[in-house]
């Protein structure tokens, strides 16, 4: 019966979670550090998906909505809500996949990585049009690039983008030897996971300055004012996750019998 439990139970993770699968030939599933990994991983996706949730019900509750460029005080809403979909959330995934989602090909986790990336730039992007359309569109504009909080968050959005045509040039098009690969490839792990760092200290800083100028009494912690700082708290702790199952040389992907046959391939 505890056989047929446990079978049972391997079951319905493979069913539900089936990314999470360790598709190796030894200790597999019943290796202590993939079980960890899986809990943590999880844990981390339900802290992303309620650090979005929590910031859109401030923004919903607290900040007016969203709006469009007719009336740009409300607009600028879209900035938080947009990067911290983007810039922080979809940012982290990027990171995560090749353990995520170790059982799959290292090609296709390749354009996996790409391709959340491609997503979290268009997010971006669009953040950025709605904050300085939120000041330049006013009947008295907001002077731009003033605070630390754009000055950080300007550098955190470069250096995603020159972290992008890096890796795409070094990883992902072809020509490049393996032998360039490998040398860049820790580099390019220290600069996203920089990045990653660096955009979640802006993220802290725009929330903060946003609260200071727009949550009445916020000294006195109104509901608005608790909001936002869980929003904060929640950045800190999905932050460290990702970077804990990143940087945990026990989460590592262990390479399948597929990618030996892509990477000689690709040598070809």
């Amino acid at each position: 019966m505890k056989f047929l439990n446990n079978l049972r139970l391997y079951s319905i993770c493979d069913l539900y979670f089936p990314a999470l699968r360790y598709k190796s030939n030894d200790k597999m599933d019943t290796d202590p550090a993939m079980a960890n990994f899986k809990v943590l991983f999880v844990l981390t996706q339900l802290i992303g998906l309620t650090m979005i949730v929590l910031m859109g019900c401030w923004i919903g509750v607290h900040m007016g909505g969203l709006a469009g460029t007719s009336n740009p005080s409300i607009e600028f809403n879209w900035h938080p809500l947009l990067m911290t979909i983007g810039l922080i959330f979809l940012y982290g995934n990027a990171i995560l996949v090749y353990r995520g989602f170790r059982s799959l090909r290292k090609k296709t986790l390749k354009l996996c990585h790409a391709a959340v990336h491609v997503v979290a730039f268009v997010l971006t992007v669009l953040a950025l049009v709605a904050v300085f359309d939120s000041h330049n569109l006013r009947s008295e504009p907001i002077p731009n690039m003033y605070s630390l909080h754009s000055w950080l968050g300007l550098a955190a959005v470069i250096m995603f983008c020159l972290q992008y045509v890096a890796g795409f040039a070094a990883f992902l098009a072809p020509g490049a030897k393996q032998s360039v690969r490998a040398a860049l490839l820790p580099i390019h792990v220290y600069f996203g996971l920089f990045g990653f760092i660096l955009a979640i200290a802006a993220a802290l800083m725009g929330i903060t300055e946003k609260a200071i100028f727009s949550v009445k009494d916020y000294s006195n912690l109104p509901s608005s004012g608790v909001m936002v700082n869980l929003c904060g708290v929640l950045y800190v702790i999905f932050g460290a996750l990702v970077v804990y199952l990143v940087t945990n040389p026990n989460y590592k992907r262990k390479p399948l019998p597929e990618d030996t046959v892509l990477l000689t391939s690709a040598n070809d």
